[in-house]
């Protein structure tokens, strides 16, 4: 389920600064703001992915993707190996896109 989604065309310096950006975010509050009011908190370990293409012979691309589980769905029940119904409700997102310059 998408969350939010912007796609424009940006200088590279403004692409630059709106990576520094999030960049401090992730660093100082540890959460991502987007639109106009939006925030999802990052977890403290995610997995990271980097990919860059070559579509064809003048356009490439260049992917960030990182994603995590909400810790709080990692949650047990006291019984090993059993997932309380919040964390059977909540699997782990395919993916949580950071950025991708197309």
């Amino acid at each position: 389920m998408d969350i939010y989604e912007d796609a424009r065309t940006v200088s590279r310096a403004d692409l630059a600064a709106w990576l520094r950006q999030l960049a401090s975010q992730l660093e100082t509050t540890g959460q991502v703001f987007y639109g106009a009011a939006g925030t999802i908190a990052v977890a403290d370990q995610v997995r990271c992915e980097l990919e860059i293409e070559q579509e064809d012979q003048d356009e490439f691309s260049i992917e960030i993707e990182f994603s995590w589980v909400n810790p709080k769905a990692a949650t047990t029940t006291d019984a090993p190996g059993v997932r309380t119904a919040d964390a059977a409700a909540t699997e782990e997102p395919e993916s949580a896109e950071g950025a991708t310059g197309e």
